[in-house]
């Protein structure tokens, strides 16, 4: 994750554009921190059917108020502050009605959207779940400072957005945790429930709130089963570490009408921002935004299907789709992992020449194998056309990346939507260089990640299916790191088994801590190296310096 320097560095120019009336910068940075907003909204209300309308609000009033933003470089802790305050108003125009948080039947909460979406396994697992316990102000506490673990925000814009002092909010944050390790030892129980407790469940609706979670806490006190922890305990803070945004969801509405005006009512307008905005967006355009359409004419409008094919236009770097028509699907069975030592990256890893030597199909290592020493390649920062974290989740769904460092491309896989033959994201365009660098998250995606269903793994399970790979493609990880030394083009090619990717700008500090995070630390195992710091580091299966119609045409195994 990047510092909080080199993140204003990047979206100082962009939030400057957009105050001087640049559509393709506002365009930019609404689905840019889309995302960032939805994580907010969504875990402080607990995925309530508000969340839809209060993200609309927040994004609405950071729209029609960017103009009064002094310093760009408060960017994000400014639309953090307006989702907070959105947040709370909801809470006060609701407070003289009897407010029902529950989540509608057949509807996920956002505790089982974390999940599903992240594939989050083990304590992970029970820490987003856990969060369903809190109160509505520890919920909007733990939704910023689940922010601030996972390298989204910082402790000073955690404290700016609830509007109290730094030191003040340590010590909310310090009880807030204290709250959440209490739900977590609930969830823990509510798993292998002793007869005691299934006794005194038996007359609980589901629904967690704070009478319960104080009634089964003070069980678990007294229990000898329930509250015996035979596993360590990992700190809450450390299991978050590297947590990816969870998507916004396919089909998410957002229309944004700028200050209530229209593009008819630009011409009368004074020469101020609004003016300057609504002028930009009177000519018809379309971008891409977290899988929603957004058409600028006056206003923001969302026409996109969850399965509308992507649109082709593209308005900006962050918008830029090519359609692609995947190679034909290879079926082959479920993976299962075998640990064993991991072979050398290539049989051909002496050679000096660059793109020689292709990333190899290796075998998952030792759970307790530590990874080598990842040798540590010049940074001189990365650009990405996706902003500080693109979320890519259709076929077609692209980020260009340029600049000289480390990049995260971390996998989601969802075979419980669709499962089947996966067909692979591939890198194009490319000049320069690119490496791969290491594999990190803990786990492979073949790894199992259930202690009840031996057949599930991050791949899938036996009664929905799995994701299956062409044949002879190299098992990903939850977490893949690549250098860039130039600029190269990642383009999803999903069809078949349902995927999303998140692609974040890295640094070698942030490699070398998840490549060595491992089982001491709750992980099913170690990261791998892949780099020898030289030419002959292998380049991934699928590149090339073509710009293909078909980015699914690259070949496997590809040399550049």
């Amino acid at each position: 994750m990047r510092t909080d320097v080199q993140l204003s560095r990047q979206w100082r120019a962009t939030v400057a554009a957009a105050q001087a009336g640049d559509r393709r910068a506002l365009d930019e940075l609404v689905e840019g921190w889309l995302p960032l907003v939805y994580n907010v909204v969504g875990r402080a209300l607990n995925g309530h059917a508000d969340v839809d309308d209060v993200v609309q609000e927040t994004m609405l009033r950071a729209v029609d108020n960017l103009g009064t933003l002094r310093d760009p470089d408060s960017f994000r802790s400014w639309l953090v502050a307006i989702a907070m305050r959105q947040i709370r108003d909801r809470a006060r125009r609701r407070q003289d009605r009897k407010l029902d948080e529950a989540v509608p039947d057949g509807a996920a909460d956002f505790a089982e959207l974390t999940v599903l979406r992240l594939q989050l396994a083990g304590q992970r697992r029970e820490v987003a779940e856990a969060v369903r316990w809190l109160d509505a102000e520890d919920r909007q506490l733990v939704s910023l400072w689940w922010l601030e673990v996972s390298g989204e925000l910082t402790r000073r814009e955690l404290a700016a957005a609830v509007g109290i002092s730094r030191q003040h909010a340590a010590v909310r944050v310090q009880r807030m945790k204290e709250r959440l390790e209490t739900s977590r030892g609930i969830v823990r129980a509510l798993d292998g429930a002793c007869p005691e407790l299934r006794e005194l469940t038996a007359r609980w609706d589901g629904r967690p709130d704070s009478v319960w979670r104080k009634r089964l806490a003070r069980h678990i006190r007294g229990c000898g089963y329930c509250g015996d922890t035979r596993d360590s305990v990992v700190p809450a803070e450390r299991l978050l570490v590297g947590i990816a945004l969870v998507p916004v969801p396919v089909g998410f509405t957002l229309a944004l009408a700028l200050g209530g005006k229209t593009a008819a009512a630009a011409g009368s307008a004074s020469a101020g921002w609004s003016a300057k905005v609504l002028g930009a967006l009177t000519k018809p355009a379309v971008a891409v935004t977290a899988g929603a359409t957004i058409v600028a004419g006056g206003a923001y409008v969302v026409v996109q299907r969850p399965h509308d094919p992507a649109p082709r236009t593209a308005v900006s770097p962050t918008a830029a789709v090519t359609r692609a028509v995947p190679q034909a699907p290879v079926t082959t069975s479920s993976p299962s992992p075998s640990p064993s030592a991991s072979p050398s990256p290539s049989a051909s890893a002496s050679a000096a020449v660059y793109g020689s030597v292709v990333d190899a199909v290796d075998a998952a290592p030792d759970p307790d194998a530590k990874p080598g020493a990842l040798p540590h390649r010049p940074e001189g920062g990365i650009t990405s056309s996706g902003g500080a974290h693109a979320v890519l989740n259709h076929r077609g769904d692209s980020v260009t990346l340029s600049g000289q460092g480390y990049v995260l491309v971390r996998w989601q896989i969802s075979p419980q939507y669709r499962a089947g033959s996966l067909v692979m994201p591939s890198w194009t365009g490319l000049k320069g260089k690119i490496f791969h660098v290491a594999s990190g998250g803990g786990r492979r995606m073949d790894d199992r990640v259930s202690t009840t269903d031996t057949s599930a793994t991050g791949m899938g399970n036996s009664a929905v299916g799995y994701a299956v790979l062409p044949s002879g493609a190299q098992q990903m990880w939850q977490n893949e790191y690549f250098y860039v030394d130039g600029s190269a083009t990642f383009t999803v090619n999903e069809r078949g088994a349902d995927y999303g990717v998140s692609v974040f700008p890295s640094s070698w500090d942030a490699v070398e801590k998840d490549v060595l995070y491992g089982p001491p630390d709750g992980a099913i195992r170690y990261g791998l190296v892949r780099d020898d710091g030289e030419d002959s580091a292998p380049v991934p299966q699928y590149v090339t310096r073509s710009v293909p119609s078909d980015p699914a045409t690259v070949a496997q195994r590809s040399r550049v």
